[in-house]
């Protein structure tokens, strides 16, 4: 139990350790006594945060004007893959696919919409060529996910079907929208499932639910003693304590 909990929470402390180091935050106990540090607000873009450019946008000096509240993630109900319809901009009215997700700014950028078009390498002798990059969107006023029934915009909130299960739901039409098969794929350090290679160093599939201890309500001597075959026969003695 203490393994599995400890390599579930590995890539998040990986993370922590990243944004404490590029940020000047020391993680260790300095030797000559605690020392006051004042943590700066980290700055979140389309770059993940344990890379160089992520880094180089935290330098020294940067700060964030505008505060953000992010979506709690029991909220959050866009995902990696949806089909959406831009609500605002020059893409106002086109319907795209969400290629990537930040949820700590309640961002998401729809593939080859919302783009911005710059100049690269241009100068006398070079006629250079135009780069293109998508801009992130706002998902709480920007972007709106599609009914299937009609692929027209709509509100969703989360329900539960009857068996149990939390899904998505269009609130003009009651259809269902599932959760795309990219997101659910996705492992939380953006890698694909599907593209693993597996190894022969790894642990297999079955291994890893295979159940090797079930706990009962015993005390140790008597889970040793069930174990055994062994048949207590003899009462105790009763015992008063007052």
């Amino acid at each position: 139990m203490r393994l599995t909990v400890t390599v579930l929470s590995y890539f998040k402390k990986y993370v922590q350790r990243e944004i404490a180091q590029a940020s000047g935050v020391s993680i260790y106990k300095p030797i000559q006594g605690w020392r006051h540090v004042r943590k700066r607000q980290w700055i979140f873009d389309e770059n993940r945060p344990w890379t160089d450019a992520a880094k180089e946008a935290n330098k020294p000096g940067k700060r964030l004007t505008e505060l953000i509240e992010p979506i709690p993630k029991s909220e959050w109900k866009i995902f990696l893959g949806d089909r959406v319809q831009i609500l605002k901009g020059i893409d106002e009215g086109k319907q795209g696919l969400v290629c990537s997700i930040i949820t700590e700014r309640n961002w998401c950028y729809v593939e080859g919409l919302n783009c911005v078009y710059k100049w690269v390498e241009r100068n006398a002798h070079n006629p250079g060529m135009i780069s293109k990059k998508e801009k992130p969107l706002l998902v709480t006023s920007e972007v709106s996910l599609l009914d299937p029934s009609d692929l027209q915009p709509t509100q969703v909130e989360w329900r539960y079907d009857e068996d149990g299960n939390r899904v998505r739901v269009s609130v003009r039409s009651g259809r269902i929208i599932p959760i795309p098969k990219k997101a659910l794929d996705q492992t939380e350090d953006m890698v694909d499932r599907n593209d693993y290679i597996e190894q022969n160093w790894d642990t297999k599939e079955k291994e890893l639910i295979k159940v090797t201890f079930t706990p009962v309500p015993l005390s140790f001597e008597e889970d040793i003693m069930k174990s055994m075959g062994i048949v207590e026969t003899r009462k105790r003695i009763p015992k008063f304590y007052y």
